[in-house]
C-alpha cells in the first residue's frame, strides 16, 4: 500500500507508471492510484489520459513481446502457462485485431495481447482497438469514482 500511496504523490506521472505496470504482465492496481488522485482533486481528464497512455504502452510492450518472441520465451520469462497461451491462440486465430479492445479484462487481457502478438495480428488495428478499450475502461472507472464522491461525500 505504501508503494501505491507513493505513486499517487507523483501525480499524473505516478498514475502513468502505475497504469504501465498494470498494462504489462506485472499484477498491479492502477485503479487505486487513480482513485487517490481523484479524491485529492486531480482533473478527471488528466487522470484518464495518464492512465490510458500508461496502460496502453504496457499493452504495446506485451504485444511486441509476443510479436518478437517465441512461445518458450513467453512461458519462461513472463510466466504465462503454455496451455493458457495455446488456448488463447486457438480462440483468437482468425478473429482479427478488434479483439485488442478486450485486453483491459483482468487476468485474460495480458494473455490475450501476447497471443495477438504471437499470431501477428495487424499491429495498427490491434493497438488502436486496444487503446479504445483501455480508454473506455478508465473513463468508466473515473465516472464511477466521481459518482461515489458525489453520492457519499462523507466517505472521502
Amino acid at each position: 500500500m505504501e508503494f501505491i500511496a507513493g505513486l499517487s504523490e507523483w501525480g499524473y506521472f505516478g498514475l502513468f507508471i502505475a497504469a504501465f505496470l498494470a498494462g504489462s504482465i506485472i499484477p498491479f492496481s492502477s485503479e487505486a492510484v487513480l482513485g487517490l488522485l481523484l479524491i485529492a482533486g486531480y482533473d478527471s481528464w488528466g487522470c484518464v489520459f495518464s492512465a490510458t497512455l500508461g496502460n496502453w504502452l504496457g499493452g504495446v510492450t506485451c504485444y511486441y513481446i509476443g510479436y518478437l518472441g517465441k512461445t518458450e520465451w513467453i512461458h519462461t520469462y513472463l510466466k504465462i502457462p503454455e496451455e493458457k497461451l495455446s488456448k488463447m491462440q486457438r480462440f483468437l486465430k482468425g478473429k482479427g485485431s478488434l479483439f485488442g479492445f478486450f485486453v483491459f479484462i483482468p487476468v485474460i487481457g495480458d494473455i490475450m495481447i501476447v497471443a495477438l502478438g504471437l499470431l501477428r495480428a495487424n499491429p495498427l488495428g490491434t493497438l488502436l482497438s486496444m487503446m479504445v478499450g483501455k480508454f473506455s475502461r478508465y473513463y468508466l472507472v473515473v465516472i464511477g469514482i466521481n459518482y461515489l464522491k458525489e453520492w457519499f461525500p462523507n466517505l472521502f
